[in-house]
Formats: structure tokens, sequence, C-alpha cells
């Protein structure tokens, strides 16, 4: 069996992953490749191919973001989708099923593999931003498309189109436990996760979290944090970045925890560089400026505080469409310092909002097991149980 993947974002690089993991755990024999339209973050359980490069973006450039791709074609976005798509004609005769997790331009491109496709949507909903005419005639290529909430499933049918619900992103934090996050956040009272991305902008994310976590500890002297990296990053960047503010930084020895930050001789936090499910189950806050992992977070039950400071506004809507998509889950403050702080304590302080947060998030993302049934019938149409 052999399936060709197609994402456009980092975040849907992992849920594809995710995907594979369980597709592999159901056929004896399986090719699993992947054509990453957006960046060049390799995964865990497919082979990369394909022409890919990094964009200055990151890949953000829906919404009429003009800046951002501007960016992206002087850096050779319009060549590098040319390749991409030459490759993809190229593909027709290597694939029996492809599988396209990302929005309607992904699914677009995979067309010319012309094999069964499944369409798994994971940013356009009905809460936010409904799939539009011109993306739901694209849709219509999709042997099968799942999307990420009834009601977005729903309006699609109304327009006779075949829509599921399978929402893989609740699978992100339902993987084996590792004994080493334990570890990461032993001592920790409240224990924090900060999520700063995987775009090039989570380096200057990371630092501000970092001074968050920073002035968050002045008054809670045992509170804590796991720096999540991940994959495609540098830690030593990390760092770097780290040690220019101040902050005392330890290399260890584990491949999952290799950074160690200490402040005025107290150790606060630990980089991260495995899965975030072990570190989703033991935490009590997530401040997050990621995409995915904020949803992640959500689904486990984990409540979310993120903060206003992209850039001149430009990727604004990016937040807004996140609080649209997760309601009181997440929490969002201004990207200074002493509201931030006061933002994180308001509800550090205030279990009865974390309880409201933990089970506005459950309740948004829906259930678990949507990876496996998109798998199940991956298998199905490629025809090799």
């Amino acid at each position: 069996m052999r399936v060709l993947f197609v994402t456009n974002g980092h975040g849907e690089t992992a849920i594809a992953d995710r995907i594979a993991f369980e597709i592999r755990s159901i056929a004896s024999a399986v090719q699993l490749d992947h054509l990453a339209l957006v960046g060049d973050v390799s995964a865990a359980d497919m082979h990369e191919v394909g022409p890919r490069r990094r964009m200055p973006s990151g890949g953000l450039i829906a919404m009429g973001n003009v800046w951002n791709i501007a960016r992206d074609v002087r850096a050779g976005l319009l060549g590098l989708t040319l390749a991409q798509r030459k490759f993809l004609r190229g593909a027709r005769e290597s694939y029996d099923v492809a599988v396209v997790v990302g929005d309607a331009y992904a699914l677009a491109m995979a067309s010319a593999v012309r094999k069964p496709l499944v369409f798994v949507g994971t940013a356009k909903s009905v809460a936010v931003a409904p799939y539009g005419p011109f993306e739901r005639r694209i849709l219509r290529n999709a042997r099968e498309c799942f999307v990420r909430d009834e009601a977005t499933a729903r309006e699609l049918r109304r327009y006779g189109l075949k829509a599921e619900v399978a929402n893989a992103i609740v699978d992100l934090f339902a993987t084996p436990d590792d004994p080493a996050a334990q570890a990461v956040l032993d001592g920790f009272d409240p224990a924090l996760a900060l999520f700063p991305g995987s775009r090039e902008s989570a380096y200057d994310d990371g630092a501000f979290l970092l001074d968050v976590t920073r002035r968050l500890a002045e008054d809670r002297p045992s509170l804590g944090a796991a720096l999540s990296i991940a994959r495609g990053l540098d830690p030593q960047r990390f760092a770097r970045d780290a040690a220019a503010r101040g902050w005392h930084v330890r290399a260890a020895s584990s491949e999952t925890t290799p950074l160690v930050l200490s402040y005025a001789g107290r150790e606060l936090v630990r980089a991260w560089c495995g899965g975030i499910g072990p570190l989703l189950r033991r935490v009590t806050l997530v401040m997050g400026q990621a995409g995915t992992a904020n949803e992640a977070a959500a689904a486990a039950g984990v409540p979310i505080v993120a903060f206003e400071r992209e850039r001149n506004g430009k990727a604004r809507w990016y937040r807004r469409r996140q609080q649209g998509l997760l309601g009181n889950a997440l929490a969002v403050f201004p990207g200074r310092g002493d509201a931030a702080v006061a933002g994180v304590t308001s509800i550090l302080n205030d279990p009865a909002r974390r309880r409201e947060m933990s089970e506005t998030g459950r309740a948004r993302m829906g259930e678990a097991g949507g990876a496996r049934r998109i798998a199940e019938r991956v298998v199905s149409l490629a025809g090799r149980p």
C-alpha cells in the first residue's frame, strides 16, 4: 500500500504523522510518503519526498496578508509551487491514495496525482470561517472529506458534499506516556508548559515566554515550566537567546531534555524535545503562541494563555481565529510584561475559571479517535487491509 500525504503547515504535518502512525498499525506493509508544501519539518512516521523549502512567513499567508505573500514570493515561492506541482503530476503511478491535511489549496495541488483523495480539513469551521463557494468546488474532488466539527460537516452536506467529523488534533496528546516528562517537571508546582510554536518566530516568542515565567516565579517559589521545542527548531538558539537575557543555561545529557535554565540561582525551566502529550497530562496551564499545539492542549483539558504580540498586527487574525475555535478555553492577554504577568496570575489564582476553561476546551475539540477513523478509511480506499 502506497500513501502520499500532502500538508501545508507545521501543525498539519504533526496531524498527518499521527494518521500515518495509525495506518502503520493497521496495514502490514505500507509506504508512507510526505510532501510538505510549507516548511521543511520532518516527520517521525513518514518519508519526506518532493521539493520543500522554509519560507519567511512560515506559511502564514492567508487572510490577505500581502506583506507575508510578498516576502515569500521574493524567497522563491512561485518557483517552489511550480516544482511541487510538477512532482505531484509525476507521482501519478507511485501511490494508491493521497491524504491531504490542511486546506483547499493543498487539496487543489494534490489533485494533480489523479488518485483517490482523502481531505482532512484542519483550519476551517463555521465558528470562524466557513468554506466558501470556490473552496467547496475544490472539496468535491475528494473521495472522503473529514472536518473538525459537526456544524461544519452539516453545512457542507447542505451543499451536497459528503463530509464527516474527525478532529485528529485531539489525538495528538493521546500518545503513549513518556516517564521523562515527569522528570522535566519534577519539583514544579504549579507546572507550566511553554509552547512558542514551530515557525521562525518561535525563538522570539520563546524568549518572551521565558521572561513571563521568570516574573511569575518571583511570587511563586515552586513554579517552573517545560519549554517545548518543536521538531526542526534549534535548542542551542533558544539557549543563546536566553543567555543574552540573563539566564544561566546548562546543557543536559538527555535527548528529550537538552537544556536546563536557571535565573538568580533558581532552576525554573527545562527544555523538552519529546511529544507534547506527556506534558499535557502533567501541567496546570499552557502559555502558548502555537497553533496546533494550543489546540491539542484544549483537547486535553488544559487551560491555554496566549499573548497579543504579533508584529504590527500582521498575524493578529490568526489568534482571533484560534480564540473563535476554542472559545473560553483560550485566554488572550496583551503581550506586554505587566499585563501578561497579571493575566496569567489571575488564571493561576482562579481554580473555578481553570475548570471552566478545561471543560470548554474538551467540548470544543470533540472526541478522540479521529485519526484512527481516517486511517481506516485510507486503508479501505487503497484496497489492501
